[in-house]
């Protein structure tokens, strides 16, 4: 898409805003709804996108993107006429007679951008939110992922007019193109390099932005902690897409006496959960491209595999690895990995375990196993991170209920329901002051019996 037909869906877009139809709740309303029978009209023909692009089967794609949507619009149904509606707050004495509220209000035009790895999920889910708040909405998903991008841009034009929501396909060249555009917000989920030149464009128009990012996200298995489920559930959460999920788990941090042991249940589970030939288990994905194979068999090192290990070039598949006796200064610890390889390192005691975790960019998320209540208050108290887990990886951000966004390097932002709602909205403080009464002590000239009236109100 040219530079110009860019320009020209976002004026149009401009236009429509400002005509003051998604305004209007029961507008959004029946928005949501149509992209909900949408998606449900093509939901097989969703999987099988996310199938090609990268080998999730049908129950996964259902899972983790699909359904999540699904329940997101439900969500969203239910809510929104409570979401759009004012709130009366209290009005200070001195105000009187007044009423104060807060108007929750569209930001406009938006832009939202999304990542190949949940490619239906993170671009459609970021949607709705965007929709329920009553903006327009420019979505441009990853090039990385063409046959979801593509039916995804089928869905959104039977669904709506560019005018309301338009989908860009294509790679850097279009992300420039918008990032140039003047945006009312920006929405972006992707890596830390990207994010930064995101915030940097959008600082050229002072357009607020969201950013969901990623990082070295750590899984401490303290030594009180149920190790067979502690394993299953880590297995589960690493190697969930091949590990190409912002939130999976990005090394394990455990104390040493349980180490081998813990090791060992790990096996176990790989096993029991992708059988002894990964390479050949329809139910286990692929990497996306073959410059992220590369760069993910290149943090591999042989000598400290204990599980795993093996890969097919031609079908882009990884082993789930499991790495022993590894440090921080190995090449497997310099970045997010983003894919099957968990390396495994330990503590002495959890003070020091909290304190490299600090010392190292903030996470966006972290994970406790453990069966004392006292280290869970600890770690998660301690510890800066987005969000996380106690004795469980990744669900926290299956929820319409809570926030999902990250922390310092990992990220600004959340979204997920009532939260989503508030992210592509601004809430307009107004007073609305009564004519029939004018308390007459705040105009000149001034006077004592007016000091001492204010300093009566105002303390």
């Amino acid at each position: 898409m040219t530079e110009h037909e860019i320009r020209e869906i976002v004026e149009t877009q401009r236009k429509f805003f400002y005509t003051g139809a998604v305004l209007d709740v029961d507008y959004r309303i029946q928005a949501l709804k149509k992209l909900q029978s949408c998606i449900l009209k093509y939901e097989n023909e969703i999987n099988d996108a996310i199938k090609k692009d990268l080998g999730k089967s049908a129950f996964e794609s259902y899972m983790c993107e699909t359904g999540l949507v699904l329940s997101e619009i439900s969500y969203m149904l239910k809510h929104v006429r409570k979401f759009s509606k004012e709130k009366t707050v209290l009005t200070p004495l001195a105000h009187f007679h007044s009423r104060s509220f807060k108007k929750p209000s569209p930001y406009g035009v938006v832009l939202i951008m999304s990542p190949w790895n949940y490619p239906f999920l993170l671009t459609i889910d970021p949607l709705v939110d965007a929709i329920a708040a009553g903006n327009t909405a420019v979505v441009k998903p990853s090039a990385y992922s063409p046959n979801t991008s593509e039916i995804m841009k089928k869905l959104i034009e039977e669904c709506f007019d560019k005018e309301y929501v338009a989908l860009v396909t294509g790679g850097r060249a279009e992300n420039t193109c918008l990032l140039n555009e003047h945006f009312d917000y920006i929405f972006f989920t992707g890596s830390q390099t990207v994010g930064k030149e995101v915030m940097k464009c959008a600082s050229s128009h002072l357009t607020p932005v969201t950013l969901e990012l990623g990082g070295k996200i750590p899984c401490i298995v303290e030594k009180s902690a149920n190790l067979k489920l502690a394993a299953k559930r880590i297995v589960f959460g690493k190697y969930l897409n091949c590990g190409q999920t912002c939130v999976a788990p990005d090394y394990i941090f455990c104390d040493k006496e349980i180490k081998d042991r813990l090791i060992e249940e790990i096996k176990l589970q790989i096993e029991k959960q992708f059988t002894t030939d990964a390479l050949h288990n329809d139910h286990y994905g692929k990497i996306i491209n073959r410059k992220h194979f590369d760069r993910i068999c290149g943090l591999i090192d042989p000598s400290k595999v204990v599980c795993g290990g093996r890969s097919d070039a031609d079908t882009l598949k990884i082993e789930p690895t499991l790495m022993d006796h590894v440090t921080f200064e190995d090449a497997v610890m310099q970045e997010e990995i983003f894919g099957p390889v968990l390396p495994v390192l330990t503590y002495d005691s959890l003070d020091e375990a909290i304190r490299k975790i600090n010392s190292m960019a903030h996470p966006l998320a972290l994970y406790i196993f453990t069966n004392s209540k006292a280290v869970a208050r600890k770690v998660t108290s301690e510890c800066g991170f987005g969000g996380g887990c106690i004795n469980d990886t990744i669900i926290h951000l299956a929820t319409s209920e809570m926030g999902f966004g990250g922390f310092g390097e990992s990220g600004m932002g959340s979204y997920h329901g009532r939260d989503g709602f508030r992210t592509f909205s601004h809430y307009k403080s107004i007073v609305d002051k009564k004519t029939w009464l004018d308390l007459p002590m705040r105009y000149q000239p001034y006077s004592s019996l007016n000091e001492k009236l204010i300093h009566m109100f105002l303390k």
